[in-house]
């Protein structure tokens, strides 16, 4: 399908425009709130957290009430909302001004995930659900990059008002896209109760759904390698090994180039619920191997060092590719489809909570016990795919766990 759906062209090009505000933001923020708000490290980390607690509430909201309003306009709300709160951020003054812009901007932006799922699952059917996530990605790593590379000349003017200036070009360009998602087709908005008919039969909620919320917390265990891409390597590489932290950049591009090239061809046929366990058991097996190869790397010679740690994060981006592909296609097919906000938003609690716990579960691991942490997480991803896969292959035989 590539491109060839309007629809899927409208979600991708706003999806670029916006990630690139996105890719500013996440470059400057952290910054910005040290050396110009006066932030201590502390502070930040618990705004981080405390705003990442409230994307896991607004990632099930989000769902839900695109299954009981316009999602188009909801998702037009909320893009626009987050472009409004990142460029509030430049007038953050003082800690407790800051933690509330980012309950919000993390808020809306989690929702607005939720809210995304529910009309890719409206809009498309079978593998085309999966393939316009992995296009979505795809385009999410381009803009976020592009706009990273366009955060430097702030950094190399190194001013508060060049990090003031771009944080709110940031915000305007959420809300460009966000009146070009106004483009969106009314099909993907949950359909409207025809009041002549009978009620519709209450469903079941999402979370008693076994079989879906079992799915939900061990896709969420996985992510957590996200959290170990962004914290524990790069502490992992300047701390623990020979190799130049230069390396910590050169690991970010050979993730990106994997994700851009490989993403939507290695998600082709994960609508098959088999199809998506394999692939997830594939990526359990690669990212266990790639927790081993980082723990060798400490200790070793230069070279041996950045030739671990290169073919480790190589590893870790194919594990990361592939583990997204499944989980998306069972996200999908096991979802009640008359419920797909509610049940889409719980899906992205998963992700969300594995995202908020992974800097503390990184910190007890790898920075903590070294070797010996790198091999307990390689154990827990390890589990958690095999986990995953366990339900794919019972998706085929049994309709729902009891």
């Amino acid at each position: 399908m590539a491109l060839s759906d309007p629809t899927l062209r409208i979600l991708a090009s706003a999806i670029l425009v916006a990630t690139v505000g996105r890719g500013i933001f996440l470059t400057l923020t952290v910054l910005y709130f040290s050396r110009f708000v006066g932030l201590s490290a502390v502070e930040i980390a618990v705004i981080l957290s405390v705003s990442s607690g409230v994307g896991v509430a607004t990632s099930y909201i989000g769902g839900r009430l695109a299954d009981r309003f316009s999602a188009r306009r909801l998702l037009v709300g909320m893009v626009a909302i987050e472009g409004l709160a990142i460029a509030t951020y430049t007038f953050a003054a003082n800690f407790s001004t800051a933690v509330v812009i980012a309950c919000i901007a993390v808020g809306v932006n989690r929702g607005a995930n939720a809210t995304r799922s529910a009309i890719i699952a409206r809009a498309f059917e079978g593998p085309n659900r999966v393939n316009a996530r992995a296009v979505l990605r795809t385009v999410t790593n381009l803009g976020i990059a592009l706009g990273g590379m366009i955060a430097g000349l702030a950094l190399l003017a190194g001013t508060a008002e060049a990090f003031r200036a771009m944080m709110i070009g940031a915000g305007v360009v959420y809300l460009l896209s966000a009146l070009h998602l106004r483009r969106l087709p009314t099909r993907v908005d949950a359909p409207r109760h025809d009041p002549a008919s009978p009620l519709p039969q209450r469903r079941v909620s999402p979370f008693r759904d076994r079989r879906y919320l079992v799915l939900t917390v061990l896709s969420g265990i996985f992510g957590m390698q996200f959290g170990l891409a962004e914290m524990g390597v790069p502490l992992w590489i300047s701390q623990d090994t020979s190799a130049p932290d230069v390396l910590i950049s050169v690991i970010l591009v050979i993730n990106t180039l994997c994700v851009v090239l490989l993403q939507v061809p290695l998600s082709r046929g994960t609508h098959d619920p088999r199809r998506a366990g394999k692939i997830v058991m594939t990526g359990g097996v690669l990212m266990a191997v790639a927790c081993a190869l980082y723990a060798t790397a400490g200790g070793v010679p230069v070279v041996a060092a950045v030739s671990l740690l290169c073919g480790a994060a190589l590893l870790h981006s194919f594990a990361e590719i592939l583990s997204q592909a499944g989980a998306w296609g069972l996200s999908f097919e096991l979802a009640d489809p008359l419920q797909a906000g509610a049940y889409q938003g719980m899906f992205g609690m998963g992700s969300a909570l594995g995202a908020m716990l992974a800097p503390l579960v990184v910190t007890a691991t790898v920075v903590e016990h070294g070797a010996l942490g790198w091999g307990i997480l390689g154990a827990v991803f390890l589990g958690s795919a095999a986990g995953v896969t366990l339900i794919a292959r019972k998706a085929s035989t049994t309709p729902a766990l009891a």
